[in-house]
C-alpha cells in the first residue's frame, strides 16, 4: 500500500488498484502539490465539514464519478451537491471494495461556511481508521487529546497514525505525542501544520518529543511504502 501525504490533512492511498484521497483540501492550499483538476480519486473519505477538510471534494468527485464516505449529516449535504455519497457514523465501520473504513470520535467542530456566510451543519466530526491489504491507517482528523485513543490503539493495530500538531484549533505538539504513545501505532506523521499564521509549527520538534522515536515528517508529494 501506497500512502502519501500533500499538505495540511490530505492523504492519498493508492491500494487494491484505487486511489483513495482524505480530506482534499487543494484550491487555498499553499502547501500541498496537488491540482485539484488533475488529481483522480476513485473514493474521497472527509472526517469533518469544516472548509479546509471538504475542499475541493465535490469537483473531484463529480469529475471522476468518486463515491465520498463521510459521516451521515456531511454526505447528505454533499448529496445535494450532486455527488455519490455513503453516509456512516462514529463507531460505524463498513467494507468498500477499496477497504474498510470505521470511524472513530474526534473531538472539534463541523461547520461549513458558504459563500452567502451560511453554517452548515455537518454533523459530528470523526477520525478515520481505514484497513487493506492488511494493514491499518488512522486519520486523526482535526481533533483534541482524548483519553479514548488508548482505547482506540488497543482495539486495533495501527501502522500509521496522521495526527494533528498545529495547535490553536487541534491538538498542538506536546498532546499529539501524548496520543501517539496512547495510540501505539507503528509509525506516526504530523498534519494540520503550517498552512496558516496560527497553526505555525516546527514537524521536527514534534518528531523529538515522540517517546518511541517512531516519527517521520512527510514533505508534500512525499509517499511511503507500508
Amino acid at each position: 500500500m501506497k500512502v502519501s501525504y500533500h499538505g495540511h490533512s490530505v492523504v492519498q492511498i493508492n491500494t487494491n488498484g484505487k486511489t483513495i484521497l482524505i480530506d482534499p483540501f487543494i484550491t487555498g492550499n499553499s502547501l500541498t502539490d496537488l491540482k485539484a483538476d488533475e488529481v483522480h480519486a476513485d473514493a474521497i473519505i472527509l472526517t469533518h465539514g469544516h472548509n479546509d477538510h471538504v475542499g475541493d471534494t465535490v469537483s473531484i468527485a463529480k469529475r471522476c464519478g468518486s463515491l465520498v464516505v463521510a459521516n451521515a449529516d456531511l454526505t447528505t449535504y454533499l448529496g445535494w451537491q450532486g455527488v455519490e455519497t455513503h453516509g456512516m457514523n462514529i463507531g460505524g465501520a463498513w467494507e468498500f471494495d477499496f477497504g474498510k473504513v470505521k470511524l472513530t470520535q474526534a473531538f472539534h467542530g463541523s461547520g461549513y461556511a458558504t459563500v452567502n456566510n451560511e453554517i452548515i451543519y455537518c454533523g459530528m466530526p470523526t477520525g478515520v481508521l481505514f484497513s487493506s491489504e492488511g494493514k491499518t491507517i488512522y486519520h486523526a482528523g482535526d481533533t483534541g487529546l482524548f483519553s479514548d485513543m488508548k482505547l482506540i490503539g488497543e482495539r486495533h493495530s495501527i501502522d500509521l497514525a496522521f495526527l494533528p500538531i498545529g495547535d490553536n484549533f487541534t491538538m498542538g505538539q506536546e498532546d499529539a505525542a501524548y496520543a501517539a504513545k496512547l495510540l501505539n501505532a507503528k509509525m506516526v506523521v504530523p498534519i494540520h501544520y503550517n498552512t496558516f499564521p496560527p497553526i505555525k509549527q516546527d514537524p521536527n520538534r514534534f518528531i523529538e518529543l515522540l517517546e518511541a522515536k517512531n516519527g517521520k515528517v512527510l514533505q508534500p508529494g512525499e509517499a511511503i511504502e507500508i
